[in-house]
């Protein structure tokens, strides 16, 4: 249970921060407010303003093209997510059904990120899925 609500929440972090800059935003707040509303609802009114400081930060690393602080505010989603999981695991459904209906396809939470050197005659090649190559 404990890697399943890890990961989970790796892709909670990742979702919300990539949704968080696109016209999905409203559903996004709504959606993970509902959820702390049913789950901690003590903690709601603190997740919505976390989440409208979070956007705000989202749009400004977007626009600066700054990787490392989207990289953060991903992490620090996912911690606020896998501590919610962990004290009302009952909430796991209910966040896959969340994060379901935001991105249907899993496409904001799956990023490629690659890196090569290539030195003298050297070539690299690469790719993010299929790749053909016809050398002759």
């Amino acid at each position: 249970m404990e890697s399943e609500v890890t990961l989970l929440a790796q892709s909670a972090g990742a979702t919300l921060v990539t949704l968080m800059a696109t016209d999905a935003w409203h559903r996004v707040r709504d959606g993970i407010t509902q959820l702390w509303r049913r789950t901690q609802p003590e903690r709601a009114e603190t997740v919505t303003a976390e989440l409208e400081a979070t956007h705000e930060d989202v749009l400004a690393a977007a626009a600066a093209g700054d990787r490392e602080t989207l990289d953060e505010l991903r992490l620090q989603w996912q911690g606020s997510v896998r501590r919610l999981l962990v004290a009302r695991p009952a909430a796991v459904e209910e966040l896959r059904a969340l994060l379901d209906r935001l991105d249907p396809g899993g496409s904001a939470a799956r990023q490629i990120s690659q890196h090569a050197t290539a030195s003298g005659q050297a070539r690299v090649y690469q790719a993010g899925r299929d790749q053909h190559i016809a050398e002759r």
